[in-house]
């Protein structure tokens, strides 16, 4: 089993169940708390529920990320081509195990991570000694984006 951390994030409809729902088709061992956030990369539009699910799996990463496309179908997410758009559901694969994935469109750990707060701060919340391959510590990171001007 290798342990992966999924992003959460929803800004229609019903934000908080889409997220919970989510987290149990994913069969989540642990969910952050769900924080409001303001959206990132598109300002005009609702603001954001994020969280961030803990798993214990044992697809590997490609699956897992087939799993979570099916999950945010299921959950009425529709991609229309419009990049940071408004969405039902938003699952992201953080981080799985300490493995550093770049293949079929998914990389490993994500590639925005270190940027969003709303993705440390939760990472932080659940594991705060984590280690983010090839960028250091959740904590270091937070820290760095939080004495940010």
């Amino acid at each position: 089993m290798t342990r992966a951390f999924v992003g959460l994030g929803s800004n229609l409809g019903d934000r908080e169940a889409a997220i919970r729902e989510a987290a149990s088709r994913l069969d989540a061992v642990r969910l952050s708390t769900i924080r409001e956030t303001e959206p990132w990369g598109n300002p005009d539009q609702p603001s954001f529920l994020n969280a961030v699910a803990e798993l214990d799996t044992g697809l590997t990463p490609i699956e897992l990320l087939g799993r979570m496309l099916a999950v945010e179908l299921s959950l009425g997410r529709m991609r229309d081509g419009t990049k940071w758009g408004p969405r039902t559901i938003d699952l992201d694969l953080l981080l799985y195990g300490d493995r550093q994935v770049d293949q079929d469109g998914l990389t490993v750990p994500h590639p925005h991570l270190h940027e969003r707060l709303f993705v440390l701060e939760p990472l932080a919340e659940l594991d705060p000694a984590l280690e983010v391959p090839g960028k250091g510590p959740v904590s270091a990171l937070l820290a760095r984006l939080q004495s940010t001007p």
